[in-house]
């Protein structure tokens, strides 16, 4: 068995070498930031099937992505899901970035893992009801299964049920890039893609790993997904749009604005390269960050709802400024942390109790922490919201500029925090919290810090 790098798990500092996104914005890293930048939507109305009747008829999509041009053999991914393309274009830009393709012949990919947090693909819906419509159409109103079965084995892919499976993009990964480290998959709702990275973290500060490919992807950008969000009540209604936003879809997603009316579905890939610094440095590559810090835990509560105190929240971001060594109380001239990506939805409950659980954490700092939310501008990538969010803040820190929350043009009273409304802002960025909160209680938080 390869032994592990050298250093203990307490003094094993963790970098990151490689990112890549796909988003509803673009396909490449200057092309979305720059967008974030202008404070451009991606939000439109749904072109992925016929939405009009529905509540929510808008939607952020990845639009025009060939993943062909991501891969050495587009026939070995032959039937992957949009998911799995999603992931196999972020990858790509995080493999090549990080200086992988180029690394030597005896790369030992024993000791390079993958750690996703990867949502379900989409189901071949349109033949799936199709199928279901013909076994109901017995003349006694039972169903025909024997015509189910038939008309289903006529109409759905032989390979869609295994490729809706949420560790598939995991495999189409590690086959891309002959990967064979610790392979592991979450999928814990939205905070998904965070708990990956910082499980990665994990890893390869107790020496178990030399590298990590990890972050999300997913789409819920199908008729079942905009069903059960819309019957949870979650999203954004075009009948809300049409009363506080004159029907725009790009002014759909409001976080922190008092007509916040819920969140706007999104879709996409975040991937990042993590190493230990003894690999990095041993190669010869450039680190962009250092991952500082992790904390996870759980709300306790209900499925749906927040803890309304915002204590599992708080408890997660505690846990990781503790293991960054960061005193979220002290007392000095600059905050003790320079920018914070909210999780921030756009529902009334996330983004109150949020603001709430950042008071909780920082107290008479909180109010002098930017905080901002690109799903203002990207919509909710679910399991994938996280990874492109701690890559806005590599950015933030690198490019010295904080993506905007747009559409804040009427502000909550009760929301009293810099939420970074409308445009884009120059800073000085050393470290950034990323929060990520997700359905069932889940709570992940990561800090990042620049190099050097």
């Amino acid at each position: 068995m390869p032994t592990s790098s050298s250093g203990s798990s307490t003094s094993r500092r963790i970098v990151i070498t490689g990112m890549g996104w796909v988003t509803p914005l673009g396909h490449d890293l200057e092309t979305v930031w720059s967008a974030l930048m202008a404070g451009r939507s991606g939000v439109d109305r749904i072109s992925r099937f016929e939405a009009e009747t529905f509540p929510t008829n808008f939607a952020a999509e990845v639009r025009d992505f060939d993943f062909t041009r991501f891969v050495e053999d587009p026939r070995v991914h032959e039937g992957a899901g949009l998911n799995i393309r999603f992931a196999l274009g972020a990858a790509r830009q995080a493999w090549e970035q990080a200086g992988l393709s180029a690394a030597p012949a005896d790369l030992d990919r024993r000791r390079i893992g993958i750690y996703l947090g990867a949502g379900e693909g989409v189901l071949d819906t349109p033949n799936y009801i199709a199928s279901n419509l013909a076994g109901w159409e017995a003349a006694d109103g039972t169903v025909d299964a024997v015509r189910w079965a038939r008309t289903a084995r006529a109409r759905m892919r032989p390979v869609s049920e295994i490729t809706q499976e949420p560790n598939m993009p995991l495999a189409h990964l590690a086959r891309e890039f002959g990967l064979r480290g610790p392979a592991y998959n979450c999928l814990t709702a939205c905070a998904a893609s965070t708990q990956a990275i910082g499980e990665a973290f994990s890893i390869l500060r107790r020496g178990d790993a030399d590298a990590m490919l990890a972050g999300g992807t997913h789409t819920m950008i199908h008729l079942f997904g905009i069903t059960g969000f819309n019957r949870l009540t979650a999203l954004a209604t075009a009948q809300a749009l049409a009363g506080a936003a004159a029907g725009d879809p790009r002014r759909a997603s409001r976080p922190f604005s008092r007509d916040r009316s819920g969140f706007v579905m999104g879709e996409g890939s975040g991937m990042v390269v993590l190493e230990t610094l003894d690999h990095a440095e041993r190669r010869g590559a450039t680190p962009l960050a250092e991952v500082v810090g992790y904390g996870s835990s759980a709300d306790a509560f209900r499925i749906t709802d927040i803890q309304p105190e915002g204590r599992g929240a708080a408890a997660a971001m505690t846990m990781a400024l503790r293991q960054a060594g960061i005193d979220p109380a002290a007392a000095s001239d600059r905050p003790p942390i320079d920018y914070i990506s909210a999780h921030g939805t756009g529902t009334q409950e996330n983004d109150s109790i949020e603001t709430r659980a950042v008071k909780l954490v920082f107290g008479d700092n909180a109010r002098r922490i930017p905080m901002s939310s690109v799903k203002s501008m990207l919509g909710h990538l679910i399991a994938a919201a996280g990874a492109v969010e701690l890559i806005t803040c590599v950015l933030a820190i690198r490019r010295g500029m904080l993506p905007p929350t747009i559409n804040l043009e009427n502000p909550d009273p009760d929301l009293d925090l810099d939420y970074v409304p409308n445009a884009a802002r120059a800073a000085t960025v050393e470290t950034c919290l990323s929060n990520s909160f997700g359905f069932g209680g889940q709570n992940d938080t990561l800090v990042v810090r620049r190099w050097g």
